[in-house]
């Protein structure tokens, strides 16, 4: 391990974009996997390296969604989160606002009331046990429509949990455009959630355009086609909305065809407030150390710049004014032991 590496593997973090499912560990699909026999996700954690082997980003979403199919009981729903949180503590992580779609739960056949509850009982348990302060943002999946644009409202505005922050959209952006989401935003908006969609991730500036004209999105979910649009990259920087930059995950589901390619450089240079984060770590095969370590090459950082790195995402959460100060103040406390 380098100096640079094991300075970020003790580093304080906050992490932006990071899905719940998309988190499982092999482990924990291999166990859920066995739990459920009637699915096509392997058993052998080995045998899911090759699983989690994407052609390209129809096909990212092909498998993401088996693994889905495999969450199917509240039981499923609480142990997943908390093991995801259990991961997130090994890394430094205090703090994480994690996307999840309760509408691929429900409509498989978990009611959303026990849902809610599984899912809390698991925060709560990971800020006692674990150190890690967990947020929710609920994600319209984009690819199952407007039904799913409803029920994800719908849970989000009525049973309104105390975890949750933020209200998203994922899921593939070709062929699904953002202003047709725009009355379920409306509505999260109005019921005090934070609009924080995907958007041109696999599409072009204009994608990123709706979302902030449309959705009324105050950061965006990797961005990665911003720089496509000199308007837009000045814009992001002059409004200081962030970007939530996943570099591993774009080359593995093809969105960049190498880490070389990455735009994040010309982001940065441009004064756009650039988060980075993980995605669905397992199956990109990182996790956020790995993609700290990335960013670092990418844009050329030392533990300084790591430092100010980290407290983009302080910056960038929707974490209250007190708890922002006391994580940034732990990243300034780490790196000062560090230099000495």
């Amino acid at each position: 391990m380098s100096d640079l590496d094991a300075f970020i593997a003790g580093l304080p973090k906050a992490e932006l974009h990071v899905h719940h499912v998309g988190s499982a560990s092999p482990r924990i699909v291999s166990e859920l996997a066995a739990r459920h026999p009637d699915s096509a996700v392997p058993t052998d954690p080995e045998a899911l390296a090759d699983y989690f082997t994407f052609r390209d980003f129809a096909h990212f979403i092909e498998v993401y969604l088996s693994v889905v199919d495999l969450v199917r009981d509240a039981e499923d729903v609480r142990l997943l989160t908390y093991e995801v949180a259990r991961d997130m503590a090994r890394q430094q992580i205090r703090y994480a606002e994690l996307t999840l779609t309760p509408f691929s739960s429900t409509r498989r056949g978990i009611p959303d009331a026990a849902y809610v509850e599984a899912i809390e009982d698991a925060r709560k348990a990971a800020e006692s046990e674990l150190g890690v302060v967990l947020r929710w943002c609920f994600d319209i999946p984009g690819e199952a429509g407007l039904e799913a644009a409803e029920e994800t409202a719908r849970i989000a505005c009525d049973l309104q949990p105390e975890g949750l922050v933020s209200f998203g959209l994922g899921g593939p952006e070709i062929g699904v455009p953002r202003p047709q989401f725009k009355p379920y935003f409306d509505r999260a908006r109005a019921a005090g959630l934070h609009s924080v969609p995907h958007a041109g991730e696999t599409t072009g500036p204009g994608t990123i355009w709706d979302a902030l004209n449309e959705l009324g999105a105050e950061r965006i979910g990797h961005g990665t086609s911003a720089t496509q649009d000199p308007r837009l990259l000045a814009h992001l920087a002059e409004h200081r909305i962030p970007l939530e930059v996943c570099p591993t995950s774009n080359i593995a589901t093809r969105a960049v065809r190498t880490l070389e390619e990455h735009p994040v450089k010309e982001m940065a240079d441009a004064g756009v407030l650039v988060t980075i984060n993980s995605d669905d770590p397992p199956m990109f095969g990182t996790d956020l150390n790995t993609e700290y370590a990335v960013a670092a090459r990418l844009l050329g950082l030392d533990t300084t710049g790591l430092a100010a790195l980290a407290k983009n995402a302080v910056t960038a959460s929707f974490m209250d004014t007190t708890a922002k100060a006391k994580l940034a103040a732990e990243i300034d406390a780490y790196t000062a032991s560090w230099r000495g």
